[in-house]
């Protein structure tokens, strides 16, 4: 009988999840088909996805092979790293099995950015902000209630047969399985790709599967307690007394283990423990700049600063203490310092600087989710107002002083000579790559230094599409200027931030992401959509969305007063600072009722100015950055002026060889260090001497 009820018992329970599995599959099916008739209907879709090669909807880490330009640039190394990272492609992209200890591999390490930072970040909450967000979150977590219930479940579920089977197996397990259990953790941790994440379909498949297993367990252990009752009173029996002692061992959510690690440029370079917390994973890419650069076998620094206003920015290094050719790399709007290290070893800029003999610095502009800042207890509608003034005039004023500084102190202790220099020139020469928002940053900063007549430290600038002028922009920024400028009074209270405030959402946002990949109709009616959005700019806006650094610990916001502030701009036709909205206002910060025209200042940038615009770009278009070219040649600045063929993220998110080679040949134009150029004038006066007197056995 007991054998008949099982046999019965486990026909249903396939049966059940064969349908509910199959109708979830068609149900997806469904929406990836009505996804590819309305691309069929849609307009323009050809030219916003003809960048999509294969439907591609993610970027890689890693670059298609080296180019011609780093053959001899970089290092036998990082082209081992290469080749290692092209061999294991092909098996990352294979299926793994999903048993026990596989449920482990789902696991990743975090970063000392993505714990004690991230720790420290949350005490920055006044009372008034944690009561709101409270609310929120109860708000929204009753309005999501049956899908946060459909995607924990799978992990209560799970931690419950953990609990219940180690219960019955024993109190103590071997050492032996616990020290393998280690090891594999140890080999596996990183081995992890992005293409083993979960998307919110498969999320919810695991989910329905576990739960049938669940209530056909419970199902199967009524029908044979029912059929033998004996077993039944042995079993409760054995639980009860089995409780008491079963609950003095905590079962924790994670393992700690010590990876042996080894970084590239390091003093020492034997390998150290690296302590890490594996931690239950939600199958999100976590990574942050700092693992990128790390596993990629660069070296890394992280340097905390401070600006002048209290907020606390992360300044990021690869780098080469005595080398004297600095970069700066400066992230646009939205975006932060992975940006420029999301192409892996052959196909950034910041690993192509590093391979080319420069000293790395990538910059963060304040605006994470996270808020960090010196005052712990200061509001959200106090942090997040600011314009992109504060971006120009104090977090790029407080990163280059700290390079200065830095520079300064490693060129003086490495290089006894650096002081015979002479005290009016830089030790080094430093050189800044920024994009889109960072390129209006920059120059803000180079102008405003040189009105106060205070050193800008700069050698050269690379600006990337740069925003300032956006008079040619699409009906879709008009209405977005018009709506800004109207109703600020209103919103700027409401909304001082755009961001994703919860966690939940973050995650849910990356794991669709993976879901856009999987159904490519689905994922290409979304990338249509978004770029409808834009104004048709055909960049791979679903792609970037599952990158790391939009994941589900922290993702870059945007202050409304930067948004308004470029909404002032457009409706200005100028590259002007914040307007404050009245002439009292603004004569008290910049001496005068409006507020400052930068364009009228550019025949105060006295260094080199490259200017790089999209022919495809629709977020700042090629006319616009050719408007700087023009008012920056009129005013006597060196500057010049390049188009590719490309849309606004193609800049820092694809992989393009064509431009890394015109950055890094713009890189080379800068001059000799101040030293390297005395040591060659030495040189040169001695082989005149020579030639003077005359070979020794003349004389």
């Amino acid at each position: 009988m007991q054998r008949l009820v099982d046999h019965g018992l486990a026909v249903t329970k396939e049966s059940v999840k064969t349908f509910t599995y199959e109708s979830l599959n068609n149900i997806v099916r469904l929406i990836n088909g009505i996804s590819a008739l309305l691309l069929v209907i849609l307009p323009g879709k050809a030219t916003i996805l003809e960048g999509i090669h294969g439907w591609e909807l993610r970027p890689t880490f890693r670059g298609p092979r080296l180019p011609r330009w780093m053959e001899n640039g970089v290092s036998s190394f990082n082209q081992f790293i290469h080749e290692l990272s092209m061999d294991s492609g092909a098996s990352s992209t294979m299926d793994y099995s999903s048993g026990e200890e596989d449920s482990d591999d789902n696991m990743h390490s975090i970063s000392p950015l993505s714990q004690a930072s991230r720790a420290s970040r949350t005490t920055s909450f006044s009372k008034y902000d944690r009561r709101q967000a409270r609310w929120i979150k109860r708000l929204f977590s009753w309005i999501f209630w049956p899908v946060t219930f459909l995607l924990g479940l799978p992990f209560h579920l799970y931690r419950l047969f953990r609990t219940t089977s180690s219960s019955t197996r024993g109190h103590h397990p071997s050492h032996l399985h616990t020290t393998k259990k280690s090891n594999l953790l140890k080999d596996q941790i990183f081995q992890r790709t992005t293409d083993r994440r979960r998307g919110v379909v498969e999320d919810l498949q695991l989910a329905i599967e576990i739960s049938i297993e669940a209530i056909f367990d419970i199902f199967h252990k009524a029908a044979h307690c029912l059929l033998s009752p004996s077993e039944a009173f042995r079993i409760l029996f054995n639980w009860f007394s089995t409780r008491d002692s079963s609950s003095e061992h905590v079962i924790s959510g994670g393992l700690d283990a010590s990876v042996p690690t080894a970084t590239l440029g390091e003093n020492d370079p034997t390998p150290t423990e690296r302590h890490v917390t594996l931690h239950q994973s939600l199958n999100t890419d976590a990574r942050t700049c700092q693992d990128v650069i790390t596993e990629l076998g660069y070296p890394y620094e992280a340097i905390r600063l401070v600006t002048s206003d209290g907020y606390v920015l992360h300044l990021e290094r690869i780098p080469r203490r005595d080398s004297r050719k600095v970069v700066y790399l400066q992230h646009g709007i939205l975006d932060s310092s992975m940006g420029w290290v999301s192409n892996g070893v052959v196909g950034s800029p910041a690993f192509a600087a590093f391979d080319q003999g420069y000293d790395v610095f990538l910059g963060n502009f304040r605006g994470l989710v996270s808020r960090e800042h010196v005052d712990k207890n200061i509001s959200s509608r106090c942090y997040w107002r600011y314009s992109v003034n504060e971006h120009g005039t104090q977090d790029i004023p407080a990163m280059i002083e700290k390079i200065h500084e830095i520079k300064t102190s490693e060129l003086k202790s490495s290089q006894s000579s650096l002081e015979e220099e002479t005290s009016k020139d830089q030790p080094y020469k430093l050189c800044a790559i920024c994009h889109s928002l960072g390129g209006a940053a920059i120059l803000m900063y180079a102008i405003t230094r040189r009105i106060e007549e205070k050193p800008h430290r700069l050698s050269r600038l690379i600006l990337l599409s740069p925003a300032g002028f956006h008079g040619d922009s699409n009906i879709v920024f008009t209405i977005l200027e018009n709506l800004f400028l109207r109703l600020a009074p209103i919103l700027a209270p409401l909304v001082p931030g755009i961001y994703i405030p919860t966690k939940f959402f973050r995650m849910l946002l990356n794991k669709l992401a993976r879901d856009f990949h999987n159904y490519p109709a689905l994922g290409g009616l979304v990338q249509t959509l978004m770029s409808y959005v834009v104004g048709g700019d055909s960049s791979n806006w679903v792609g970037v969305l599952g990158l790391p650094h939009y994941n589900v610990y922290d993702m870059p916001g945007v202050s409304f007063y930067v948004a308004l502030h470029l909404a002032q701009m457009k409706h200005a036709g100028k590259f002007i600072m914040y307007d404050y909205g009245s002439p009292a206002a603004n004569m008290r910060v910049y001496g005068s009722p409006e507020p400052l025209d930068l364009g009228e200042y550019y025949g105060l940038i006295d260094v080199p100015v490259d200017l790089v615009a999209g022919r495809k770009d629709k977020v700042i278009e090629s006319s616009m950055v050719k408007k700087h070219y023009k008012l920056m040649n009129n005013s006597g600045v060196e500057v010049s002026f390049k188009e590719f063929e490309y849309a606004h993220l193609d800049f820092t998110f694809s992989h393009r060889e064509e431009l890394l080679a015109y950055v890094m040949s713009q890189l080379m134009l800068v001059a000799p260090a101040p030293k390297q150029q005395s040591t060659q004038k030495q040189k040169a006066t001695k082989l005149k001497k020579k030639d003077v007197n005359g070979p020794p056995n003349e004389r």
